[in-house]
């Protein structure tokens, strides 16, 4: 049977193609990423006084999908453009809140601390992903050769946004416990950055941790994946509920690196209190303990309800 075929829409970002990519793997679809640019003026209007045309968005994307998936604020004009154009042939899932009516999409795909309501609305706890545990099995080698401990604590490090600044401060405490806790202990770190930390903090793990240490230096999907496997413990910091909830496919034990937030940090913080509940997390303070949870996998929850509900849409 041939595969439905998908367009992705998002921003460009991590967590979004994360999302994005996850759901059309899980959907088995053969799909290609759209990285959606507006136009100057509509950069700066909300999508519920943004008119569905297609003067608002860059991107020139022409009929040959079966499936849009979209998630951000940018491409939800696109996404229901796409949906009101194409209609009955089309099926249109938007990940995250789009703050417009949820009635513009087949289904609306959000964690369930964002509280959003919808008979087409599907709740997540935490964020859908695009990591699979054969991934993390296939890619266990690539970090292997250059651990020389018993024990491995993988530190996964996001970057500023506009809850968290990242200042230095910040970083000296979150280093200083990540050397009491683990490395003190006989642990071996593998430092992981994202595509949001910013380089001088990389050069600052360099200089800060000793030679017997991993320091990735550049974002490295192989390097991610492997140090998840490898890991005894995980530390990740808490801008991210991403990498919070790719991390928690894994079951180890997950501490989060909290900071203080910059501003109100309310569904951060109805994030952390979930995974608290559920026994995935805690948060990284003075002590190390061991504890198992049942492996998060909200992907393929979600995939298989939507496969349920369109097995019999025809895409003729």
């Amino acid at each position: 049977m041939t595969k439905l075929k998908g367009i992705l829409l998002t921003e460009g970002m991590h967590g979004m193609i994360s999302q994005v990519e996850g759901l059309a793997k899980a959907l088995e679809l053969d799909f290609i990423h759209e990285k959606i640019e507006l136009n100057n003026f509509w950069k700066l209007i909300p999508p519920k006084l943004t008119p569905i045309r297609s003067f608002v968005f860059k991107n020139k994307i022409t009929k040959n999908f079966d499936f849009v998936i979209s998630c951000g604020r940018k491409s939800v004009i696109p996404s229901i453009f796409l949906k009101k154009k194409f209609r009955n042939k089309l099926v249109s899932i938007h990940i995250q809140n789009p703050k417009v009516s949820v009635n513009n999409f087949d289904f609306v795909i959000v964690p369930e601390h964002d509280g959003l309501k919808g008979d087409n609305v599907l709740e997540t706890k935490g964020a859908i992903h695009y990591l699979r545990n054969n991934e993390l099995d296939d890619n266990e080698n690539y970090l292997k050769p250059k651990i020389n401990k018993k024990k491995i604590v993988s530190f996964i490090i996001g970057g500023p946004n506009k809850y968290y600044n990242y200042n230095g401060k910040i970083i000296d405490d979150i280093f200083f416990k990540i050397t009491s806790n683990f490395l003190n202990k006989g642990y071996q770190l593998i430092f992981v950055p994202s595509m949001r930390t910013p380089q001088n903090i990389i050069e600052k793990a360099k200089n800060y941790f000793d030679k017997n240490q991993i320091i990735i230096p550049n974002v490295n999907k192989k390097a991610y994946l492997s140090s998840l496997k490898l890991a005894d413990h995980i530390v990740v910091t808490c801008d991210s509920t991403s990498m919070i909830s790719e991390a928690a496919i894994t079951g180890k034990p997950i501490y989060i690196a909290q900071m203080l937030p910059i501003k109100n940090n309310y569904r951060f913080k109805k994030f952390f209190e979930l995974f608290k509940s559920l026994n995935i997390t805690k948060d990284l303070e003075n002590s190390v303990e061991d504890w198992k949870y049942e492996k998060l996998d909200e992907t393929n929850k979600i995939s298989s309800y939507i496969k349920e509900k369109i097995k019999n849409y025809d895409f003729s």
